[in-house]
């Protein structure tokens, strides 16, 4: 028999609870703060946009929190996901580095998205809330939260970021497919779109406004954030929950480095925060690296301050790294790492000095995920490919030093919905755009002085 390359997990080992960082952190973060008072926000201020499980869960230090069953339910249609033992890519590389990869792109979306997408629309639906509002950038939170809301009778409406928008009608298709409303962000449909002109590109930060703005004005209507947020950070952590089972079951004792690609931050924090807490509580090595887009590098030159969550500054202030909420980031195809600020908790996390940051260049990240592809058999998301990227300098460099490390990526989804990339890719058209000094330094000026 050849050697194994998938691992999952028994019936009987699923993960059913999330696990919450906040509790071993050696000191806790910053509280965010009210826009207006500059205090630290309550439930009160939160209760207009969030049910108060999740305001419950946003703000809690319990080590674990239990899954309810009926999220259990569906995650049982994809979960475990798998973990692979990469080894194609491995000989093709000529590495001695044992590279594995844990793949979300089995969920019903197709990425990471659906693990907060159903718990989200669960809590909203037990506390009355028959509609949703969202944004979306490459597409993939909107369509998991269309899934979503789909399963439990909720509606949902979703201001997907301009490029994508055009530049991608099938992610707007497959929203629809699953019973979501899309409007073009910036749109006219909001005080907050109203303020740039027809055709404007576009932001996360200008969706997250028009959605927000949305949902404040109606009781029955509540905002649902992919990312960012300490609860949706909170319920990716099944993915490296289930990773360090099946490292485990692979045989392995210990990991040398986690990669993971960062945008918001909830991909890669449900993936390292269970690995954190190893290096925290248990005494374990493993470096933590984030991989972000040049083009929008959030972790890598940005600043560490308080910032508004949105363009128009109607969401609290957190302390963050940010590029400053009116950056508006050159359209690449990574479409879910072009925010202006990075999770919270993940800031804090970097701020301490517990993980480590890079930035890479597009043409590097879609070079590696054609690699990839075409030894494993998966096109990986752009967003992915930037953590594949710099798992491939990693493997290179083993090769060269002749070390058996052991190298941990997250494969947050599939691409198949973005080859209109890829095509760009293999044609020599994709350029690289880094972000400026000039570009930088204007964006930073917007950030409030707290």
């Amino acid at each position: 028999m050849s050697d194994p390359v998938m691992f999952t997990l028994d019936p009987d080992e699923r993960v059913t609870h999330w696990y919450n960082i906040l509790a071993d952190l050696p000191t806790p973060p910053p509280p965010p703060l009210h826009p207006g008072t500059r205090e630290p926000v309550g439930p009160d201020d939160l209760a207009p946009l969030f049910p108060m499980e999740l305001i419950g869960q946003e703000v809690s230090t319990e080590r674990y929190i239990e899954i309810p069953e009926p999220v259990l339910d569906v995650y049982a249609q994809y979960r475990p996901s798998p973990l692979y033992r990469a080894r194609r890519w491995e000989t093709e590389l000529g590495t001695p580095a044992r590279i594995y990869y844990k793949y979300e792109g089995v969920s019903p979306a197709g990425s990471h998205k659906v693990n907060t997408a159903v718990p989200q629309v669960y809590y909203n639906k037990l506390s009355g809330i028959t509609k949703l509002t969202t944004e979306t950038g490459a597409g993939q939170w909107g369509t998991a939260l269309s899934y979503a809301s789909a399963l439990f009778g909720v509606e949902c409406e979703v201001w997907q970021v301009g490029v994508s928008y055009d530049t991608k009608p099938q992610r707007r298709t497959l929203i629809e497919v699953f019973g979501g409303k899309v409007h073009r962000s910036p749109s006219q449909l909001t005080e907050s779109g109203k303020a740039f002109p027809e055709g404007h590109p576009g932001s996360l930060g200008i969706a997250i406004s028009e959605a927000v703005e949305v949902a404040a004005q109606d009781p029955a209507t509540k905002y649902s954030l992919g990312s960012v947020l300490n609860h949706v950070l909170l319920h990716q952590t099944v993915i490296g929950q289930e990773a360090l089972l099946q490292l485990a079951k692979a045989g392995e004792r210990s990991v040398d480095v986690v990669y993971g690609c960062a945008g918001g931050g909830s991909n890669f924090a449900g993936l390292v925060f269970p690995f954190l807490r190893e290096n925290l509580v248990g005494g374990a090595g493993t470096r933590i690296v984030a991989v972000e887009p040049t083009s929008c590098p959030t972790l890598t030159r940005g600043e560490y301050r308080y910032d508004f969550g949105d363009t128009a500054g109607m969401t609290p202030l957190m302390k963050m790294y940010t590029l400053g909420h009116d950056f508006v980031p050159s359209p690449i195809h990574a479409g879910g790492l072009r925010y202006h600020g990075m999770a919270p908790l993940v800031s804090h996390a970097v701020h301490e000095g517990l993980i480590e940051a890079m930035a890479l260049h597009q043409n590097e990240c879609f070079e590696a995920g054609v690699e990839f592809a075409r030894s494993q058999g998966i096109v990986p998301a752009p967003e992915s490919a930037h953590a594949l990227a710099a798992a491939r300098r990693d493997a290179l460099a083993a090769k060269e030093s002749g070390e058996e490390k052991v190298i941990v990526i997250g494969l947050s989804g599939h691409g198949l919905l973005e080859l209109g990339a890829y095509a760009q890719f293999l044609s020599g058209s994709l350029e690289d755009d880094a972000l400026s000094e000039t570009e930088l330094a204007e964006a930073l000026g917007s950030v409030p002085v707290v």
